[in-house]
């Protein structure tokens, strides 16, 4: 699975304004809800669900929050570098600047780990990081969420 099978354009946001964590969920779940035609207390109440397992601050700065509903019709994928970044009781107890939410339906199964595991692998390349920090607009870093890591191949 592609990043670009899960995001466009619409979905990134270069410079999000939030103080906590709870803020920046809200925020997500009032342009998840633009986008996937769901109301928006539904997707906040997904994510605070899904955070209340335990958090997903994967640490260096990097949160990945999900979560699953009946209602959606596919996956969905945004991404938000903050302004500033926030607590977001990550692992390693870092703040947290970039954000890559995902949405499943209920019946997603595989399809919803194997997006997990593309997102948690692209962010977890340090080059990729860096370049959506250094990145000034939304047209380069939509291109480099879609690139995806650099290849080490011979």
């Amino acid at each position: 699975m592609e990043i670009s099978e899960l995001l466009s354009p619409q979905c990134v946001f270069v410079s999000l304004r939030a103080t906590s964590k709870k803020q920046a969920l809200e925020l997500l779940a009032q342009r998840a809800a633009k986008i996937t035609s769901m109301h928006e207390r539904a997707i906040f109440d997904v994510l605070l669900e899904r955070e209340r397992l335990g958090t997903t601050g994967v640490g260096k700065g990097i949160a990945i929050p999900h979560g699953k509903m009946a209602e959606l019709d596919r996956l969905y994928g945004m991404f938000a570098r903050l302004e500033q970044p926030i607590d977001f009781d990550a692992v390693d107890d870092q703040p947290v600047d970039l954000i890559f939410l995902l949405l499943a339906p209920e019946s997603a199964g595989a399809d919803h780990l194997k997006a997990l595991a593309r997102v948690s692998r692209l962010l977890r390349d340090p080059g990729t990081c860096e370049k959506l920090r250094k990145s000034v607009d939304l047209d380069s870093v939509f291109a480099v969420l879609t690139a995806g890591p650099a290849s080490h191949a011979a």
